[in-house]
Formats: C-alpha cells, structure tokens, sequence
C-alpha cells in the first residue's frame, strides 16, 4: 500500500485483517518465548496455575480477536484492543495471584488500572 492510502487510513477490509492476524501472530509468539523460558527455568511444576491462568487468557483473546471488518477502521481497532488489553489485564491478575516480586506485582496492579482506562477511554471515543 502506498503512502498516500494509508495516510488517508485507506487500505480496505483486508487490511485490518492482516493487522489483527500480524498482531495476533506477534503476541502468541511472545507469550510462547516467554511461557517456554519460565517453564525451561522452573521446571514448571510451580508455574502451572500461573501458565494455565495465562494460557486461558490468551486462548480467550484469540477468540475474541477473530473480528470480521466492519469497514470503520476505529471500531475495528477498539474491537481488536479490547480484548488484547482484556488480556493483559488477566495475566497481570494472575501474577498478583501467583507471584512473589513485590516489583513485578506492583507493575502488574499498574497493568490492571492502566488497561481497564484505556479500555474505557477506547470505548468513550467510539460514542
């Protein structure tokens, strides 16, 4: 696509599929590095409710970014970030639940408050 078109947010429907299906590819690749080295480094007895609790999570955001194009490039963007910051917010309770760094939890209840306003703001733009 060219400059001009996507300047102009032009790009057709295809388009936001290929951006959902390049950031749903981003994320799973991700959440697997990163779900591969926890368990590689713990053996993963410890980590299984956390793993699982994540797992479901990202499962859940799969789903609910398989989106048809709805041809308005801002509802299609809400309708994909939704879920994606839907996400990260269970993760992050997850890491409250299970984890031990204090650092790491405090960073996780940020998550939360952060991810629920940008959802509400992102739903507050659409009205």
């Amino acid at each position: 696509m060219s400059a001009k078109h996507e300047s102009r947010g032009q790009g057709g429907p295809g388009t936001t599929l290929l951006l959902a299906l390049g950031l749903t590819a981003a994320v799973v690749g991700c959440t697997r590095a990163a779900g591969d080295s926890v368990v590689r480094r713990t053996g993963g007895a410890a980590d299984k409710p956390f793993m699982a609790a994540s797992s479901a999570a990202m499962e859940q955001m799969m789903k609910a970014m398989a989106i048809r194009p709805s041809g308005d490039v801002d509802r299609d963007f809400v309708a994909l970030m939704v879920p994606h910051h839907e996400s990260a917010i269970a993760m992050a309770q997850a890491e409250l639940r299970y984890g031990k760094n204090e650092q790491l939890r405090r960073m996780a209840q940020e998550i939360v408050v952060k991810q629920q306003q940008e959802i509400a703001a992102m739903r507050l733009a659409l009205r």
